[in-house]
């Protein structure tokens, strides 16, 4: 079963927010982005909304026929708020801080358990399957699961980083990550700084990989490709691996 392409929207908020007014159209892009073969929409509303606004939110529920994946910090009271209301199929939890540029760490699950372990039931009790944002360290994933999480996202700066230089050692830790994970069975998504250069290779080597999420590259690859081919380029990445 092939791993699914959910993109993330924000950047498209962010060149609408540059000069007010509604375009590009958030929520044509995300029913746009689903015509040309995504199979998940995600969202990153940060408490200044400096690019998707909690209204996109609201908006882009009722019209979107794929799964749609809600990032954010649960420490925000009104992002759990918001989540509450809209019930997404999914929620992914990130632990930024205030004005953070983009997420750079995942949750630390042994000190955070009980906290997680409190949200996570609250998510699941409105019927909304759970992700936490990790690093790939068997001990954070191990933590996870006492949370009663649905899934992880491994964060996948790191490999995105070291890729041009040293594959095979970049994408270590992850494929040691991924089998924890489903030898623990728990679900397998991952995201960050991951693009056509080297999404094909981290597919191919991470098992039971169920979603990836992806916007910054994609978004950029666009502007030369086109939105709809670019979607197929990465969906292509995805189902020959």
């Amino acid at each position: 079963m092939a791993t699914k392409l959910s993109v993330n929207i924000n950047k498209i908020a962010t060149l609408r927010n540059s000069r007010g007014g509604n375009n590009p159209d958030v929520v044509k892009v995300a029913l746009d982005c689903e015509r040309f073969g995504a199979e998940g929409i995600t969202v990153h509303p940060r408490p200044d909304e400096r690019h998707i606004r909690y209204k996109d939110v609201h908006d882009l529920k009722p019209l979107l026929t794929t799964e749609f994946n809600i990032e954010g910090n649960c420490t925000e009271k009104k992002f759990v708020e918001l989540v509450m209301q809209v019930k997404p199929t999914q929620v992914t939890l990130v632990p930024d801080s205030q004005g953070q540029l983009t997420s750079d760490h995942g949750w630390d699950t042994i000190t955070h358990k009980e906290y997680l372990k409190d949200m996570i039931a609250q998510f699941r009790s409105a019927g909304i399957r759970t992700s936490i944002f990790v690093n790939a360290d068997i001990k954070m994933i191990e933590g996870a699961v006492e949370t009663g999480t649905d899934r992880i996202e491994l964060y996948t700066e790191s490999y995105a980083h070291h890729y041009s230089s040293n594959k095979e050692s970049a994408i270590k830790d992850f494929v040691a990550a991924a089998k924890k994970a489903k030898e623990l069975n728990i679900g397998l998504n991952a995201g960050h700084d991951l693009s056509l250069e080297n999404l094909k290779y981290f597919a191919e080597q991470i098992p039971n990989l169920l979603e990836v999420s992806i916007g910054h590259a994609l978004i950029s690859d666009a502007l030369y490709y086109g939105l709809e081919n670019t979607i197929q380029l990465y969906l292509r990445q995805l189902k020959n691996s």
